[in-house]
């Protein structure tokens, strides 16, 4: 089986009946499918918690005046997140490879309230984002990063933005997952998982893929011709959607204005 980081894939694409402790739902609004995973115990695919996907036209042709995917996706990220306390917004990947760039992009368009000149405001939730990079440039692992802005900041939740791997090439672009359960890349040797358990408070996390695994299993090869516009506008997108999920009382309109 190819390597894929969406759970809808793992227990919706076969005719066979789900395994025990998982419930799945799929709804529709408008434009947008919604698919809920709920796995409830250990020893499946992916650990315990709820996995969120929202099938949406191609991220390309979207951006941050979508309003209707943005709110749709932001209430939906909001009932992962604690309602309130300070948040941590990582940018996972490489900004320097295409395809693994969604995270830093995603960090650079974050509403940051967060700062040592920034007066808190009644009513706006303070927030910082940040994109640690790699470790083959910093030296530090993703855990290691995280572990120390997280004992620096006491964020109440952290949020990890990163580019999904899919198993079904008709989805790259087309998809975002929001989950609970933590950053639980598909690949076994993967050096960036992040979760309750090693960082002792709830980390949700959020992405579209943009990877496919190759037929014969070497490699990670990219698919969408239009990749480039696939992150930038899904950049823009997850962003104004996090920003929204964060700050309920500020419209669309004022957060893309605020960012800039």
């Amino acid at each position: 089986m190819q390597h894929t980081d969406l759970a809808d894939e793992l227990f919706g694409t076969t005719a066979r009946a789900l395994p025990a402790g998982v419930r799945m739902a799929t709804s529709r609004r408008g434009s947008v499918t919604v698919t809920r995973v709920e796995i409830t115990r250990k020893g499946l695919e992916k650990p315990p918690g709820r996995y969120v996907t929202l099938e949406v036209p191609s991220v390309s042709v979207l951006d941050e005046r979508d309003s209707r995917v943005i709110e749709q996706a932001a209430d939906e990220l909001r009932a992962l997140l604690p309602p309130e306390g300070p948040v941590l917004v990582l940018g996972v990947g490489n900004r320097r490879v295409t395809a693994d760039a969604l995270g830093p992009r995603t960090a650079q368009k974050i509403f940051v309230t967060m700062g040592e000149h920034k007066v808190p405001v009644r009513g706006i939730r303070p927030v910082a984002a940040a994109a640690p990079g790699v470790s083959g440039a910093t030296g530090l692992t993703l855990q290691q990063l995280a572990g120390a802005l997280v004992r620096e900041l006491r964020p109440a939740a952290l949020l990890c933005v990163d580019s999904l791997c899919s198993s079904q090439p008709e989805r790259l672009g087309r998809t975002m997952q929001f989950s609970d359960a933590g950053l639980c890349p598909a690949r076994p040797d993967s050096t960036k998982h992040l979760d309750a358990a090693r960082l002792g408070l709830p980390v949700v996390a959020a992405g579209i893929p943009t990877l496919m695994e190759a037929a014969e299993g070497r490699d990670l090869v990219v698919t969408p011709r239009e990749l480039d516009s696939v992150i930038a506008h899904g950049a823009a997108l997850l962003a104004t959607a996090i920003n929204r999920a964060l700050q309920p009382r500020l419209s669309i309109a004022q957060l893309c204005w605020l960012v800039g």
